[in-house]
Parts: C-alpha cells; sequence; structure tokens
C-alpha cells in the first residue's frame, strides 16, 4: 500500500496553458516545474497561482451533528472551495488528517456545485469503488487520492465525481464515486489506475448506487479489480 512504499510521487497538474508537476517527496506542496513568483514593476514579488482543471469542494460530514431520526446527508456541509494547486496546499496543510479525524467523520473532496449524495444529479446514476485500510493507517492514501483527483490523472477523468474517506472505529474507507456505473470500461478503467496510484494490492469492487439505496443488506460488487 501506499503508506508503507517509499518513494517519490510525481503528479501532474493540467492547466489552460501550462503542465506543472507536484513532487510529494521532501515537504508536502513543493511545486517544480515553473516559478511561482514573479516582480512587478516596483520591484515586489508576485505569487502566481496555479489554476487546476475543475474547481473542488471539501465537505465535512461532523459526527457530533448527526441524530438517528436525521435524514441521511443532512449534516453534511461545504467547508472549503479552491481552484488552484497553491489553495489546495494552504488548505490540506491546515486541516486534521484521517488519522486525527474522530470515529464517525466523513469528509469529502468533490467537483464544485456536485454534492457528495446520492441524490445529486450528477451521482445519481453512478457508483463508487472502495478501498479499505486499519484505524489510522489511510492518510497517504487519501492524499495520493486527492491528488490523482485534482491533478487530472485518470483517463476518464469526467466520470469523476469526487471522493470520500470514511472513519470508523476499527477501519478507515475511501470510496472514489463516479457518474455513469453502467459505463463498465470506464469503471474498471478507474479502478485499475486507482489502485496503482496507490499501490494497493488488494481486490476492491465497485457498487451501483442503485443497489445500495434498494438492498437494506449489503449491495454486491458489479465490477471488481
Amino acid at each position: 500500500m501506499a503508506d508503507e512504499v517509499n518513494k517519490t510521487m510525481l503528479v501532474e497538474y493540467k492547466t489552460p496553458s501550462s503542465t506543472l508537476e507536484v513532487e510529494d517527496g521532501g515537504e508536502e506542496g513543493d511545486i517544480v516545474g515553473e516559478s511561482d513568483d514573479t516582480t512587478s514593476s516596483l520591484g515586489k514579488p508576485i505569487t502566481v497561482k496555479h489554476p487546476l482543471e475543475h474547481s473542488w469542494t471539501f465537505w465535512f460530514d461532523n459526527p457530533s451533528g448527526k441524530s438517528k431520526q436525521a435524514a441521511w446527508g443532512s449534516s453534511i456541509r461545504p467547508i472549503y472551495t479552491f481552484s488552484t494547486g497553491e489553495d489546495f496546499w494552504s488548505v490540506y496543510n491546515n486541516i486534521h488528517h484521517p488519522s486525527k479525524l474522530a470515529v464517525g467523520a466523513d469528509f469529502h473532496c468533490f467537483k464544485n456545485k456536485i454534492e457528495p449524495k446520492w441524490e445529486d444529479p450528477v451521482c445519481a446514476n453512478g457508483g463508487k469503488w472502495t478501498m479499505s485500510f486499519s484505524r489510522g493507517k489511510s492518510d497517504t492514501c487519501w492524499l495520493y487520492t486527492l491528488l490523482a483527483l485534482i491533478g487530472e490523472q485518470f483517463d476518464y477523468g469526467d466520470e469523476i465525481c469526487g471522493a470520500v474517506i470514511n472513519v470508523r472505529v476499527r477501519q478507515e474507507k475511501i470510496a472514489l464515486w463516479t457518474r455513469n456505473a453502467a459505463n463498465e470500461s470506464a469503471q474498471v478503467s478507474i479502478g485499475k489506475q486507482w489502485k496503482e496510484f496507490l499501490d494497493y494490492n488488494d481486490t476492491i469492487g465497485f457498487i451501483f448506487h442503485d443497489d445500495a439505496k434498494k438492498l437494506d443488506r449489503a449491495a454486491k460488487n458489479r465490477y471488481s479489480v
């Protein structure tokens, strides 16, 4: 798994005018490839930000705000929307990582204006791939998943809605949500690439949201890689 692998991961940010690389080697957030600073006519440095192809929103479902009577998803709240590589790191470096979140918390990163709910029109016909980790062991894989998302690393990037990490007593789960579950070739490609990005060796399964909504018990995987 990625948290057990000592290696440098390069993620390309695809921008309208150039391609940048983010190196997760030494310090988190090192951006290489282009200069981040230029100088104004007054001799003062100007920070140049690098736009992402899409804007993304972090959402948080606070376990203390949940109740058994409340409808599912009613306590989910948007936290912050970012559209540049620099803004992503400024948020990521100042929030709790999964191992520090309270049990019961759900933390999402979805393309802007897509809500992390089955009812959202973009998600309604979709599904999700899921990976499981021992408690406190998902931090690196969550970061690599986020980098793959915002860096547009998937061949079927238009299929991606976002990702969520669920923190529970004995384990943590990362799920990758997609928009068109019936497109088997796209979903299988996404699942295989995700495993490759994270060096995840166990089998993962893909569940249709429709199946999960209709069944009282756990829905069966439609695809596996």
